[in-house]
């Protein structure tokens, strides 16, 4: 099976739970859910273990596979589909992917801490890039983005307004598969109570990160401050095999 149909079958599978297509939680048997994607039963099987591992559905020996009921009642706004592991392919609300505006995008010298985190030297230059997300016209999240100079030259606004790991997968043949991501969260400031719409009592979440392509290289650190509501952290932890 190519991975563009996995892709496919498991991206179908997941939006249908979304859907409530699923009656009592529990989903068809492997056998008739090849049959309606008209693929092989290990493609089915491939597919189902998938969202196994992400908590999504159970197998219960004897009885069948289900929805787990915990999973649709916290929905986590990320939600990872595609191949990468950016924000735009990676934050979902009902299957919607949310929309960019650019709010800054200039070079800068490198920081020490953001030398760490990418793995340069002092005088290396990286792109800060801040961005507002929204959702439905509603802003939910600020982006601040630092990516090395040295591994995109010649990014430019359009390309920056847009997915830049869509467009890493795309130029450069690259694709974000991993991240180490620090989840917390501060009194919120000025800027992010006037860019968000809260108030001045309310906290701001952050999701800080670094995300690493298919080779080991460090892509971006990035800082993402969030409207408080949206961090929701959903977390699936299995000791044992299938």
């Amino acid at each position: 099976m190519s991975e563009a149909i996995y892709v496919t079958v498991q991206a179908d599978i997941k939006q249908k739970i979304y859907q409530g297509a699923y009656e009592d939680l529990k989903l068809p048997d492997e056998r008739s859910l090849a049959e309606s994607y008209a693929v092989s039963r290990s493609s089915i099987k491939r597919a189902l273990n998938v969202l196994v591992q992400q908590g999504i559905i159970f197998k219960k020996r004897g009885s069948g596979t289900f929805v787990n009921p915990l999973y649709l009642k916290n929905q986590a706004i990320f939600q990872h589909e595609g191949s990468n592991l950016g924000v735009s392919d990676s934050f979902r609300i009902n299957g919607q992917a949310p929309s960019i505006e650019l709010l800054d995008f200039r070079v800068i010298p490198s920081t020490p801490e953001q030398q760490s985190a990418l793995f340069l030297k002092e005088g290396d230059f990286v792109y800060e890039i801040k961005r507002l997300r929204k959702l439905d016209g509603v802003p939910f999240m600020i982006e601040y983005g630092y990516v090395p100079i040295s591994l995109l030259p010649g990014l430019n606004r359009e390309t920056v307004s847009k997915s830049i790991y869509e467009y890493v997968e795309k130029k450069k043949s690259k694709t974000v598969t991993r991240s180490f991501m620090t989840i917390m969260t501060e009194p919120s400031n000025e800027e992010e109570q006037k860019l968000l719409k809260l108030k001045r009592t309310e906290p701001v979440g952050i999701m800080e990160g670094i995300f690493f392509m298919d080779d080991g290289t460090p892509l971006e650190y990035s800082n993402m401050r969030l409207h408080y509501k949206y961090l929701r952290y959903n977390a699936f932890v299995s000791l044992g095999s299938e």
